[in-house]
């Protein structure tokens, strides 16, 4: 007999097939690594019930403030509502008067303009799976200490200055028919796709956002991107501002007069996969692509390697695929991406990239929008219900899901070996709180078989199974905040029986 150790590598492979994830992790849900021991994610408890409020409309946008007497503030938007909600949770409908409804979900495009013109015969419907609309989303970023904001459905910006008695209003002389905004460092307001031009970028003089008319007296201007496709996002860098589109990246420069902003292409075949897909961190930025991953380090827009891509992409659900949004995890260093997943119409899975030990985990949980901490002690993340939560508590529940990570095949040598196991010593701080299941098969396509879940209150454990090739799973057996490092198994080669 020998004790042998399972060293897995922190994070999950996803790529290719099941054997090619040998002596890596292959599955999880809810845990996290640091300093090499496993761990769940911290729980969440609920913050404010916004179910009322958003009905039958989820929120896709949500934004955090301090206005200038330090209170706290956070603004929701849906396709068809704006709301503010103070720091005891009373929610204030902002829905600027006369606002232009938009989709709550991505929908096919049945209206003029909806196909390729010529296509299919006279007077018949038009279906194509390329005329996806999408579901629409708000832009939402501070002016100082007061909320603006920008609907793709709406196109028009608005300004809401703190007084709940009143709603939002556009922004006078603002651009029409624009797709987003964002606020610069320099205190420019920039309008994106303004005017109904997929490719320009309009911005008010600096530190007045009612002066969008260019003059030799102040500093506002425009620009049309020579882009093939069309401006989605922009993101507030320090002291640059970048902007993605669905095929590229640009920087913005401030250069001052006279021609105020530089523009520059940082990145090729680098689209974002929607609004809310990209975040900005001190390192630089982050965003999902239709593909793959991408990051922006300083200097230049490159493809992020991801370890859990194929099972990602071969997974969305494509047609609704303008519902990704991503969120900052300042505190353990995350960027969470929150995705619609196979027939799913709604955000019902993550996948998340810790950018500073470089791996990945995925996971279930449904999440439509969400800020980081910061203005608040913990992160804020909405579900398709419209309730608040806030997030990373410690030895709080995850609701209905349960923290677990799963390996791939394990294998003696070259795996031309049959493993006998008897006994499992575990390392794990709390001692009762997880459950560990193992696996076994003889060749990768052989039946399944399982082995447990073997509490883990003695030291050593007893088990007993065989097989040519192992699988461990470490689940959560009672809500606590556990460790788990390297477990040992005392196993022997030998023959099937």
């Amino acid at each position: 007999m020998a004790l042998v150790p399972l060293q897995i590598p922190p994070g999950v492979y996803r790529n290719g097939t099941d054997f090619e994830g040998s002596n890596r992790w292959r599955d999880s849900n809810l845990v996290r690594w640091y300093m090499n021991s496993l761990r769940p994610v911290g729980g969440w408890v609920e913050r404010d019930d916004l179910s009322t409020e958003f009905s039958g409309c989820p929120p896709r946008a949500a934004h955090a403030w301090i206005d200038n007497n330090a209170g706290v503030n956070q603004a929701y938007g849906s396709a068809s509502k704006l709301f503010y909600v103070n720091s005891s949770g009373v929610a204030t409908d902002i829905t600027p008067s006369g606002f232009d409804t938009g989709n709550c979900d991505a929908a096919i495009n049945r209206s003029y303009g909806g196909g390729l013109y010529g296509v299919g015969l006279y007077g018949t419907k038009r279906l194509s799976a390329n005329a996806f609309q999408e579901a629409d989303t708000w832009s939402l970023d501070n002016w100082g200490e007061y909320l603006v904001g920008c609907c793709t459905s709406d196109g028009n910006l608005y300004e809401w200055q703190l007084d709940t008695n009143a709603d939002a209003v556009q922004i006078a002389n603002s651009p029409e028919d624009c797709k987003g905004l964002v606020v610069t460092e320099e205190r420019f307001l920039f309008a994106l796709q303004a005017d109904g031009n997929p490719r320009k970028i309009a911005w008010c003089d600096r530190e007045d956002n009612t002066t969008w008319t260019p003059d030799a007296t102040n500093e506002a201007g425009d620009i049309e991107l020579q882009i093939n496709g069309e401006i989605m996002c922009g993101l507030r860098m320090r002291g640059r501002t970048l902007i993605l589109t669905n095929v590229d990246a640009h920087i913005a420069s401030y250069q001052g007069p006279p021609y105020v902003y530089g523009f520059e292409r940082v990145g090729t075949a680098c689209g974002v996969a929607s609004r809310k897909a990209a975040i900005p961190v001190d390192q630089g930025a982050f965003w999902m692509g239709l593909d793959s991953f991408f990051v922006f380090d300083g200097s230049v827009a490159k493809n992020l390697p991801c370890e859990v891509a194929d099972a990602i992409f071969r997974d969305i659900n494509r047609n609704q695929i303008s519902k990704v949004f991503g969120v900052h995890n300042s505190e353990h260093n995350e960027i969470w991406w929150f995705y619609p997943s196979g027939a799913s119409t709604e955000n019902n899975r993550y996948v998340a990239f810790d950018y500073i030990q470089n791996h990945w985990t995925i996971g279930s949980i449904s999440r439509t929008c969400g800020v980081d901490r910061g203005v608040f002690d913990d992160p804020i993340w909405v579900d398709a219900d419209g309730i608040t939560y806030n997030h990373e508590i410690t030895g709080a529940s995850h609701g209905t899901e349960i923290p677990y990570a799963e390996t791939g095949p394990i294998s003696l040598g070259a795996g031309d070996s049959v493993i006998k196991v008897n006994q499992l010593i575990s390392d794990e701080d709390t001692n009762g709180n997880v459950n560990v299941t193992f696996q076994t098969r003889f060749h990768p396509n052989d039946t399944q078989r399982s082995y447990g879940p073997y509490a883990l209150t003695t030291q050593p454990t007893s088990v007993r199974f065989t097989g040519r090739q192992i699988r461990m799973k470490v689940q959560e057996a009672n809500i606590a905040d556990w460790r788990v490092g390297v477990m040992r198994i005392n196993a022997e080669a030998g023959g099937r029986r």
